[in-house]
């Protein structure tokens, strides 16, 4: 059912009523296949593939998707590898927006992409409720992004063999408190709080869809907010793993938040933060939707 090479594939992790599962997904007959292997990381999944290993399935006839709950496609290890200001248009909303810290006009675009990370105590599921955190701050945020799923390691990986190394993508929301984002003068302080990274709904691989050239699309409550293509980023996916795995060893199972296209909350004016009880919807095509309230 799951083979590591020539396989185009939707993988999912899933709770079960006998626990978490890792299957296959199949969209237009909306089940799920639970592969035979007692799996519960991807990152596991991912290196037995890149091994040569293939999986059968136990339920042939597959569990409905209604009868599931999808958790976060994958819990890294590690902190997730994320990129800042990668769409010319968010660029420039964002440097305008007063919530850039030491922002310059006419400097919106970065010579290099801006790299930081978010610790996986912030991966949440599709569906999952994203915590406010009216303690910490006043300023909630959302960006729409598409997340590259490492499969072969490597360190430093020339661009002209970077997409050898994607093993999938998924989406992923990367939540953001402005206020400590501009405050803290960095961005770990406003992108690392609890829940601050929805996930999901599942890993579409490689060989299905064309990274470079997938529509995002997000809604708040409904309202198309930001719309855009990832052939606009300015600092395309295999730059961006030539520039992370620059003196630092790629791993399988690693993810990739590729920047958010413009239409967040600090774009307008004045900003649409989030509020409790606001529901954001993210799709990209060939992939799916993920959706999560906020409370």
């Amino acid at each position: 059912m799951l083979k590591s090479k020539g396989r185009k594939m939707k993988v999912a992790r899933f709770q079960s009523d006998v626990g978490v599962l890792i299957g296959v997904v199949d969209d237009v007959a909306n089940v799920v296949h639970p592969l035979d292997q007692d799996l519960t990381s991807m990152a596991d999944l991912i290196r037995f593939c890149v091994s040569g290993f293939t999986f059968d399935a136990k339920d042939r006839l597959g569990i409905p998707l209604s009868e599931v709950k999808l958790l976060a496609p994958t819990v890294p290890d590690r902190n997730i590898f994320c990129v800042g200001k990668n769409y010319f248009e968010h660029a420039k909303e964002f440097a305008g927006s007063g919530f850039e810290a030491g922002a310059v006009k006419g400097r919106e675009i970065d010579a290099y992409p801006a790299i930081f990370s978010k610790p996986p105590s912030t991966v949440v599921g599709p569906g999952d409720v994203v915590e406010m955190h009216p303690e910490a701050t006043q300023a909630v945020d959302y960006e729409a992004e598409l997340a590259v799923i490492i499969g072969q390691s490597g360190r430093n990986i020339p661009e002209s063999e970077a997409l050898r190394h994607v093993w999938g993508y998924t989406i992923v929301n990367d939540v953001t408190a402005r206020d400590r984002q501009r405050n803290h003068k960095q961005w770990l302080a406003g992108k690392g709080l609890d829940t601050f990274c929805p996930m999901g709904p599942w890993i579409v691989t490689a060989d299905e869809v064309d990274g470079t050239n997938l529509d995002i699309e997000c809604k708040v409550n409904g309202e198309l907010r930001q719309k855009a293509n990832t052939s606009d980023l300015i600092f395309k996916i295999p730059q961006l793993i030539a520039a992370i795995s620059a003196g630092l060893t790629l791993r399988p199972g690693d993810v990739i938040a590729t920047g958010t296209p413009a239409g967040v909350g600090i774009g307008f004016t004045p900003p649409r933060f989030l509020a409790s009880g606001d529901r954001v919807e993210i799709t990209i095509s060939g992939i799916g939707s993920l959706s999560n309230s906020f409370a």
